[in-house]
């Protein structure tokens, strides 16, 4: 009996240290307790001073990890490792996202500044009612070109890259929604397109394009425009603003024929474990001192009216990147295609990839 009574209790002392390291562990790694708020973003996507004021403001221990990726980002939140509070898809992927079930519908009654959004970006049709998201950012799909190698009349039009002027002097972002996609929209079709004869017609006509694509990469392109080591580009707006930050000769064009009209959006992934911390963080981000601060920062145009007063005229008045709503007509949000023809489109891309002409 005396045995069993040694072997309970060096079970239970074995258990409750466990506990204790487990509970210490979480604590130093920021990945639980009332005070963590576990965020998931793109990277360079958020001015650091702002996530030192909020940590100052709160009390909350910020714990930030960063994705390069919507589909990254959706793979880690669907396994559910880490207990993410606060994560920023893109439109497409939030629709995908609610559908899957894994975000949270918003407490609108817990949060403070939304009015300070402008109505264009509400209530969009991949979440209406912003019901499970608050906008963080929007932006479009365009071309930068240096004006040193080329002249503003020469690049209007998605068309214009296939100038053999720019051979071996493109280069191109790695994404396959935005590839194919102006592919598509070259050819005026939607770059949203489903139609698989539409889709073969573009990758056909991208693989004449593959003599003047120098590369195709990521982050890269700020490095490589910035340095003037090609002409032209194919990047979001706000890569576009921290190249032209770097280089006075540098111009972004959104093309005539029709390009992305993107959004990033805040939401709260279903395994969030500090749901008020996330409710105050959105608070925070609301505030039009703080969007201002973030848009200056990023380069990205903000959806927060308030903030835009904020924001000097050289950059609310370039139309490159605060597009009129003319501009806005042509433009197209992109739509969750589904599995199968978001493998098509992943698959198409990589032929491309791989194509050497």
């Amino acid at each position: 009996m005396k045995k069993l009574q040694s072997l309970l209790i060096g079970i239970i002392a074995v258990i409750l240290v466990l506990v204790f390291a487990v509970n210490r562990l979480e604590h130093s790694s920021g990945v639980a307790g009332a005070k963590v708020l576990n965020i998931y973003n793109w990277g360079d996507y958020i001015d650091p001073d702002l996530l030192k004021k909020f940590e100052k403001e709160t009390g909350y221990k910020v714990n930030y990890e960063t994705f390069d990726s919507n589909e990254a980002m959706f793979t880690k939140i669907q396994q559910g490792g880490t207990p993410y509070d606060i994560t920023i898809p893109s439109e497409y992927m939030i629709q995908k996202m609610i559908q899957e079930n894994l975000v949270l519908p918003l407490d609108h009654s817990k949060i403070k500044g939304l009015n300070n959004i402008h109505e264009d970006f509400l209530n969009q049709s991949f979440d209406p009612h912003n019901k499970y998201s608050i906008p963080y950012f929007w932006g479009t799909l365009g071309i930068v070109y240096n004006d040193k190698f080329a002249k503003a009349d020469e690049l209007k039009y998605w068309q214009d890259l296939w100038n053999d002027k720019f051979r071996d002097n493109i280069m191109m972002i790695d994404g396959a929604r935005e590839v194919i996609g102006l592919g598509l929209n070259s050819l005026g079709y939607s770059l949203n397109s489903k139609n698989d004869e539409q889709l073969n017609q573009a990758v056909a006509k991208l693989k004449e394009l593959t003599p003047n694509i120098k590369a195709i990469v990521a982050d890269e392109i700020k490095i490589y425009m910035a340095n003037e080591e090609s002409m032209v580009a194919v990047t979001f707006s706000g890569e576009a603003a921290d190249m032209m930050a770097e280089n006075e000769h540098l111009h972004y064009v959104i093309p005539a024929e029709g390009s992305n009209l993107w959004f990033d959006n805040i939401v709260i992934p279903k395994t969030a474990k500090n749901k008020a911390g996330a409710y105050d963080f959105i608070n925070f981000m609301l505030r039009p001192e703080n969007a201002a601060k973030n848009a200056e920062y990023i380069g990205y145009a903000t959806p927060n009216k308030e903030a835009m007063k904020r924001l000097p005229r050289s950059i609310t008045g370039d139309k490159q990147f605060y597009p009129t709503d003319e501009m806005l007509s042509h433009l197209e949000v992109y739509q969750d295609l589904g599995k199968e023809y978001l493998g098509i489109y992943n698959d198409l891309f990589l032929e491309l990839k791989m194509y050497r002409r």
